[in-house]
């Protein structure tokens, strides 16, 4: 699957809505919910939530997360009214050992532009960026840049950036600003991780 990711640098058109995704699972159990919220870009306001609540069938293995997440994040964007034109995991796409995290996996699962954005390095060595808001500094690994390290709000912690399918790096990063407006997390996966938590309190 890895050999099917696109990796480009041409820049895409700017989406009118992006998909954040993320999954909370249960203490103790493998019970999970899924969240898939569609995010205006422009007002950064929710268009739509779905949930998929179900039980996570594959084991948690360092480097191995998509496999555990990917069937229930795609049961959950399948329930969405309208097909999403961008998404962005809680997580990494070519900022993996294998160079193939969940953001490129689901990417290539569903075949739409995806990337990740995480709050901590997986692999990799950086530089701090600036401490201003919109600093970045690359991400690299054995001599490739394999992400950014992205100042979302000025003096608070940078997350960390990577492309996963059919979208390059800059947009990535230039995406992520513009999806982070008061928070350090971008909107769409802010909300899911929200709406993901609040179903699963509700489930117990």
């Amino acid at each position: 699957m890895r050999q099917r990711v696109v990796r480009t640098s041409a820049p895409i058109a700017l989406p009118r809505t992006v998909t954040g995704l993320d999954v909370t699972y249960e203490t103790g159990s493998d019970r999970a919910v899924a969240a898939a919220v569609v995010v205006d870009v422009a007002s950064l306001a929710v268009a739509e939530v779905a949930i998929h609540r179900g039980l996570a069938d594959f084991p948690y293995v360092p480097g191995l997360l998509a496999f555990r997440e990917v069937p229930l994040l795609v049961a959950a964007v399948e329930k969405l009214a309208t097909p999403p034109a961008l998404l962005v995991c809680d997580g990494y796409g070519l900022a993996h050992p294998k160079r193939f995290g969940l953001a490129s996996h689901l990417g290539v699962v569903l075949d739409l532009p995806s990337y990740g954005v995480a709050k901590t390095a997986f692999v990799g060595a950086f530089t701090p960026p600036a401490e201003a808001r919109g600093s970045h500094a690359d991400l690299t690994d054995d001599g490739e840049v394999i992400g950014s390290v992205v100042r979302t709000q000025t003096a608070v912690k940078p997350v960390f950036v990577s492309a996963g399918h059919r979208i390059g790096l800059a947009d990535c990063i230039s995406l992520t600003l513009r999806l982070s407006g008061r928070y350090r997390i971008p909107e769409p996966t802010r909300q899911a991780d929200i709406e993901s938590r609040k179903i699963l309190r509700e489930w117990q």
